[in-house]
This record gives C-alpha cells, sequence and structure tokens, in this order.
C-alpha cells in the first residue's frame, strides 16, 4: 500500500500484508484478558511482536486494534521511512539557518517553502468519521458501546488511552490548534475524567480558560474539546511529539506524511478533527465544575500513577465510521509500545536538540529509563566542564527539562551500546568530581521526587578529563586491536573453526 495511509484501515491492510498483524477470533474480555494477551506479546521476540487485531471482544461489536506501532518495523511502516533519521535529515534540511547567496540556492529555497504550504490542514465538509452521529439526548450508548480496556488490576476504572485530544488556545490569534495524547478515565456512557499533566498544552489551554471566566465572567463557561480515535498512525503519532506550544501538530503530520491531514468541523462544538478518524468524541469541560477523583492507572513507568482530582469531560456527541475499529494501546513496564513511539521522536527531534545545543553529536533515551528518567548524550568536547554546559542546556530545553539523569560522553562513545556506555560511565567518572546536582521541575509520573513535580536532578562527567579540569595524571588509552591484524584475522576466520 503506498504510503501514507490514507487512515487507519489502508495501515492495517498493509501491516496484515507485511505478516506484521494477527487476527484474533476468540472469545477475550477488554478487561485485563487484551492486556495480558498484548504484554505477552509486546515482550516477546521479534518474530512473534505483532499488531492484534482482536475481532471478538466479549460483550462488544466493534474490534479492537492494539499495538500497531509497537516495533521498530512497525513504528517505521507508520511513519513510511526505513530508518527514522529520514525524517531527522528531512527536518534539517527545513531548518538550516543559512542563508542561500547563489541565485539557484534561492529558487531552491523557494521551492522548500512551497513544499512547507502542501503540509498546512486541509479543510474537508464531508468525512468518513461522520457516518454515524450519536448524541446523548438520543438515549443510545455512546461510550458504552466501546470496548475500553481496564488494563491492569489496580486501575480506576477503564480508560481510553490511544487518543489524539484536540484542544484550542483561547489566547490564540490564529487555529490555537494544540493535540496532545491524553488517556481519559470512562465514568459512564457520557462522561469521562481528562487526564493531563500540568506542563502538557492541554492543560495550559485548560488554566487559559480557566483565566478567562475569572477576568471576563460568564463569557463562556466550557472549554470545547475533541477526542479523535483510530487515526491514520502518522497522526497518531504526531500527538506524542514534544512541539512547541505555537507549532500545529498536524503540520507536522503533514510533514511526515508529505500530504496534508484532511480536519472537518465537528457537529457540535467548534473543533476541527482528523476526518478519516475511526471514532471522534465531541463535548466540553465546564469550568465551573469541581475537579473529579481520576485513577489510579497502570503507567509507562512501570508503576501505578496514583489517583488525583482532573476536570470532568462531558460527551456532546460521538460520531463514528461505519462498522468502527477501536484502537487502543496498554503501557506498563517496559518494553510496550509506547517504547517504539519514544524511540522514534529521539530520533526525529535529535536535529532541533542540536540546533539548540550544536556540540551535542547524538542522544538515546532508554527506554528502560522511561525517556525522562535518563539521557545518555555524546558530545564533541571542546572545553573544561563542557559536559557540564550541554547538562545545564538539556535542563532548559523544552520537555527534555523533565530528565532526571544525564550521562555525557564523548564521541568516540557508542551511545546505543548499553554494555559500552555502561563501561565508560562506571570507568571514567570519580562521584565527587563528575556528579553535578541541581534543582527543577520533574515529570508528574516521578514518584520518586519528594514533591509532585519538582525534586533534585544528576549529570555524571563520563568524558575523558583534561588537565584544565584538574585531571593531572595521564588518561589510560583503550584497549583496541591493530586494523592491520583485524584485517588478517577476518581473512582467516572461516578456516579457524570457530
Amino acid at each position: 500500500m503506498p504510503f501514507p495511509y490514507k487512515d487507519l484501515r489502508e495501515y492495517i491492510t498493509d501491516l496484515e500484508s507485511a505478516g506484521e498483524l494477527i487476527r484474533i477470533t476468540e472469545i477475550v474480555s477488554a478487561e485485563l484478558e487484551i492486556t495480558e494477551i498484548t504484554d505477552r506479546i509486546s515482550k516477546a521476540p521479534d518474530s512473534q511482536n505483532k499488531a492484534l487485531l482482536f475481532e471478538n471482544v466479549e460483550g462488544y461489536e466493534m474490534p479492537v486494534l492494539i499495538n500497531q506501532m509497537g516495533s521498530h518495523k512497525r513504528m517505521q511502516m507508520a511513519l513510511g521511512v526505513q530508518q527514522y533519521d529520514q525524517i531527522a535529515d528531512r527536518i534539517r534540511e527545513f531548518i538550516k539557518p543559512e542563508v542561500p547567496e547563489a541565485m539557484s540556492d534561492k529558487i531552491a529555497k523557494l521551492f522548500k517553502l512551497a513544499e512547507a504550504r502542501n503540509f498546512l490542514p486541509k479543510t474537508v465538509t464531508k468525512a468518513a468519521c461522520q457516518e454515524v452521529v450519536l448524541k446523548p439526548e438520543d438515549a443510545q450508548p455512546m461510550l458504552d458501546k466501546l470496548p475500553i480496556l481496564k488494563c491492569w488490576p489496580e486501575d480506576g476504572g477503564p480508560f481510553i488511552t490511544l487518543t489524539s485530544v484536540l484542544t484550542k488556545d483561547p489566547d490564540s490569534l490564529g487555529s490555537g490548534r494544540n493535540v496532545g495524547m491524553y488517556r481519559l478515565q470512562k465514568f459512564d456512557n457520557v462522561t469521562t475524567g481528562m487526564h493531563w499533566h500540568k506542563h502538557h498544552d492541554g492543560a495550559q489551554n485548560f488554566r487559559k480558560s480557566l483565566k478567562r471566566v475569572k477576568e471576563n465572567g460568564r463569557e463562556s463557561l466550557r472549554m470545547e474539546m475533541a477526542i479523535a480515535i483510530g487515526t491514520d498512525p502518522v497522526v497518531a503519532y504526531a500527538g506524542t511529539a514534544p512541539l512547541p506550544a505555537a507549532i500545529d501538530e498536524m503540520i507536522l503530520a503533514g510533514m511526515i506524511r508529505n500530504k496534508a491531514v484532511e480536519l472537518v468541523q465537528c457537529k457540535t462544538i467548534d473543533i476541527q478533527v482528523p476526518a478519516t478518524a475511526e471514532i471522534v468524541l465531541e463535548g466540553y469541560l465546564d469550568l465551573e465544575e469541581e475537579p473529579v477523583t481520576e485513577g489510579p492507572f497502570g503507567d509507562h513507568t512501570g508503576f501505578y500513577s496514583l489517583a488525583d482530582k482532573y476536570p470532568l469531560f462531558h460527551l456532546t456527541a460521538l460520531t463514528h465510521r461505519k462498522n468502527p475499529i477501536y484502537a487502543t494501546t496498554i503501557v506498563g513496564i517496559p518494553p510496550q509500545e509506547d517504547c517504539y513511539l519514544g524511540k522514534a521522536t529521539e530520533r526525529i527531534f535529535l536535529p532541533l536538540l542540536q540546533m539548540i545545543c550544536p556540540e551535542i553529536v547524538d542522544m538515546d533515551l532508554p527506554w528502560d529509563g522511561v525517556f525522562h528518567n535518563c539521557a545518555l548524550i555524546k558530545i564533541d568536547k571542546q572545553y573544561a566542564g563542557h559536559a557540564q554546559k550541554v547538562m545545564n542546556t538539556i535542563w532548559g530545553t523544552g520537555q527534555m527539562a523533565w530528565t532526571k539523569y544525564i550521562v555525557v560522553f564523548d564521541k568516540e562513545v557508542d551511545i546505543h551500546n548499553y554494555n559500552e556506555a555502561a563501561m565508560h560511565a562506571f570507568g571514567n567518572t570519580d562521584p565527587q568530581r563528575d556528579i553535578m546536582f541541581s534543582k527543577g521541575p520533574l515529570d508528574i509520573l516521578d514518584h520518586a521526587a519528594p514533591i509532585m513535580g519538582y525534586g533534585s536532578k544528576a549529570g555524571f562527567d563520563a568524558t575523558k578529563k583534561w588537565a584544565d579540569e584538574g585531571f593531572t595524571r595521564e588518561w589510560p588509552g583503550l584497549i583496541t586491536m591493530s586494523d592491520e591484524v583485524k584485517a588478517r584475522v577476518d581473512q582467516k576466520w572461516a578456516k579457524l573453526g570457530l
């Protein structure tokens, strides 16, 4: 199937053709059973790790798709690339700071700008996601018809997880659109919790809306929002991307797809949603309503995030395609599907980090460090204290600010080889000299922090130490074999019978 995928269904067809999808016809329960099956598949060898389409979910007519991006192969299929760095290279082309001097370069730059305009989302008037329209006054199953999973035994209830949550910045002069992936705990047929952390753009839009109510009285008591479920995979990924608040995730999706995302106006609220989504929830948050208890929830840290207070989402409509597919995901002890989403982000957004800190050669965010707990950074060290400078830059940059542990290496180290990285980290550091402590914001899910969202961080300088840094001893050389001997042994290797 040619990329980009028009919708989730084209992607499913391609997965099946590639041997990356298993259809399960056995009756299974949305309560815990699908999670247990998927967890086993997620941790299986690559040859067994597949996307799963549960076609017979107990008590529901709707099939469930899960683990659709839960491997590097499927993640790369979803993004239409063979390597994540292909997207990173395209981003580098668009953010090149040089001003072209030659006429040919100027013409090329104009074509690049014209290409960028093709990424802007397009509005359509008729959409597959609105083939069926349900409203609360219809007295029909709405959320009750969705096979929403209860993922883990101590979860507070069933949770909608693989979402594209669309909100607006009330202070924006443009579209103000923001797309994020936030979970929603189902409470009944027409209400859910709206879980977002205070650092997220959706939560920022909510605070801005609350501020407007306080300043302007009863101008508007509702914050409208929509949740798209079962979008094409690029749109789903875009909602997880760590973009600045002013950048529309639908433009990023258009750039990755090389084709604009089509949006359609919702039926009951002033929000546009992806036109080819399987399911759309339309609704609002009541700005005068007290928050409700949401959670606990088995999270991507491998631990349960605790119950807390969040806004209550009210449905004004549920629209869907005929015979919709319910797309979802689970999180828990790595590896899970979110690990591959995170690895894609690590590679795709490296160029943006390098714009801010060009001495960074590469980075690795180990998924066992659940991304915000650990970052391995490779630099081209130029002066004493360079590693510490990089640490402070990272702690001041966007969502990298939540990184609890940073380990900085020389450019010769393969930081993606964790054995090699560990050897240098443990061998090249003196605890008193090379560990730098800092304080600042942490991820809300960091349960070890003394205060929610705030605590200490540590940076480890695993680079070779210079005399300028007070190291007056000779730094030992790394044990390596000569290229000449390697070449001779390469020729003899098969004859050795080893």
